[in-house]
């Protein structure tokens, strides 16, 4: 019996009503926040706690918090920020390739899911190596978000507020870290260090279901992909039978398979070749060396130095003013300069990630930046740390050596100023390269086209 297309046919699916871009932008924002509350809460004097230490009159003083329960030294302490960033930087790459083959939304889902039970099991932890496996889970959930976060926004942003949307999406980044930081401290302080955790996974239960219970947005390019693929099913339909077509399915999912991994190499090249990405990726990396040490170790830094009994309030409150100052006014200002990638090394780097790239490549591409910064960033950066401080014992020389890396820094982004790329986010061509010359100043960016059609 032959197989007739009407029977393979499907109608694709309507776009959910519910999800206007300005309600994905809200819920994507209040997502991202939870998230680094998760980072600020760790983080804080009440939850990560100070360990046990001794005066010359053989006076001890027991430790609090994590730290103090499992008698953990400071490079100790430092793995437990690192773990996160193992799982979260293991699995940024997959849940990007995913999306190929997956509902993004969908992903979106299990990634919060595991999120929310390991963030539980954190609040559960027994000992040092059980809330390190649990902390590299909640990085593992945390990446299908990220990595998948972004380009969903850049699809739905008007043309002339893309960076201002997800300057307002990453604000949430020190938003979520200030919040983390005084809940934490609260919740440490006045019950156990272990309701921290449970509540915000209990905050993050209903986002978790809600990537299940909704019918799933897709990316653009997965859209124009899916679309390829049913155009050359119905060509050939009407004449194969049922048994020639499962056939032919599963040598063509052994296909796929092997196109997959040959694909990746493929992308991955794309991204290294590219001089405004890798410079960008490498400003990055340096910043988010420091950043990582001292959104983890600040406050205790700051409470030992000063003395200071609401450090975890005061590092709070400093970390939401200047990094909402800092994203908005950068993300608004690259609007008004009629944004171009030249001038996004003076904005929000996020930018140039997404906006190098073909629309195939944005999910690697920032899923890569992701894994890099933090890889190479603060996976290194806190442990390190904690060395440090526990080799020196001196917080405020710890402090100062970690702050000099900042003029590294600042050293390759202007480095970066120099470049200058086309914004290849609605390129049509094959080409997934830049082409990098010397700036002159000109605003490369005067019109992006047809927004509704992207192809991979």
């Amino acid at each position: 019996m032959g197989l007739s297309s009407s029977s393979i046919t499907k109608d694709p699916p309507a776009t959910p009503s519910w999800f206007t871009p300005e309600r994905l932008l809200i819920l994507f924002c209040v997502i991202n926040m939870i998230n680094y509350v998760d980072q600020g809460v760790i983080g804080s004097n009440g939850v990560n706690g100070s360990i046990r230490t001794c005066d010359d009159k053989g006076i001890c003083t027991s430790g609090s918090g994590i730290q103090g329960e499992f008698d953990l030294t400071n490079f100790q302490d430092g793995l437990l920020s690192s773990a996160f960033m193992v799982g979260f930087l293991v699995a940024s790459p997959i849940f990007a390739s995913l999306t190929k083959s997956h509902h993004p939304f969908r992903l979106i889902g299990v990634g919060l899911s595991v999120w929310t039970l390991a963030a539980a099991g954190c609040g559960s932890a027994f000992s040092f190596w059980f809330i390190a496996i649990c902390r590299m889970l909640v990085g593992v959930g945390e990446a299908s978000f990220i990595s998948l976060a972004a380009p969903f926004i850049d699809d739905s942003a008007p043309v002339s507020q893309e960076t201002a949307w997800l300057a307002m999406f990453y604000i949430c980044i020190p938003t979520g870290i200030a919040v983390g930081y005084v809940y934490g401290g609260f919740v440490g302080s006045q019950f156990n260090w272990r309701y921290a955790f449970w509540g915000e996974a209990l905050l993050m239960l209903p986002f978790a279901v809600f990537g299940f219970a909704f019918e799933p947005l897709q990316l653009k390019v997965a859209d124009s992909e899916a679309s390829k693929l049913h155009d050359h099913i119905l060509v050939g339909a009407d004449s194969m039978s049922v048994d020639e077509f499962k056939k032919t399915s599963k040598s063509v999912n052994i296909h796929n398979i092997l196109n997959q991994f040959s694909q990746f190499a493929k992308d991955m090249k794309a991204l290294l070749v590219d001089k405004v990405y890798a410079v960008n990726i490498f400003g990055y990396i340096a910043y988010n060396f420091i950043i990582g040490a001292y959104s983890y170790w600040g406050p205790k830094a700051g409470y030992n130095i000063y003395h200071m009994e609401n450090a975890d309030m005061m590092f709070g409150g400093i970390t939401i003013v200047c990094g909402i100052l800092g994203t908005l006014s950068g993300g608004f200002i690259l609007d008004r300069l009629s944004a171009s990638i030249y001038k996004a090394f003076i904005a929000p780097v996020n930018y140039v990630s997404l906006h190098c790239v073909k629309p195939s490549l944005r999910p690697l591409s920032m899923a890569i930046s992701t894994v890099s910064i933090h890889i190479f960033g603060d996976v290194p950066s806190s442990p390190l740390m904690g060395v440090l401080q526990d080799n020196i014992n001196n917080w405020r020389a710890s402090a100062l050596i970690l702050t000099s890396i900042l003029f590294l820094a600042a050293g390759i982004w202007f480095i970066g100023v120099s470049l200058h790329s086309d914004d290849a986010s609605n390129d049509r061509s094959e080409s997934q390269v830049c082409t990098v010359t010397v700036d002159n100043g000109t605003p490369l960016l005067y019109g992006n086209g047809d927004e509704s059609s992207y192809e991979a």
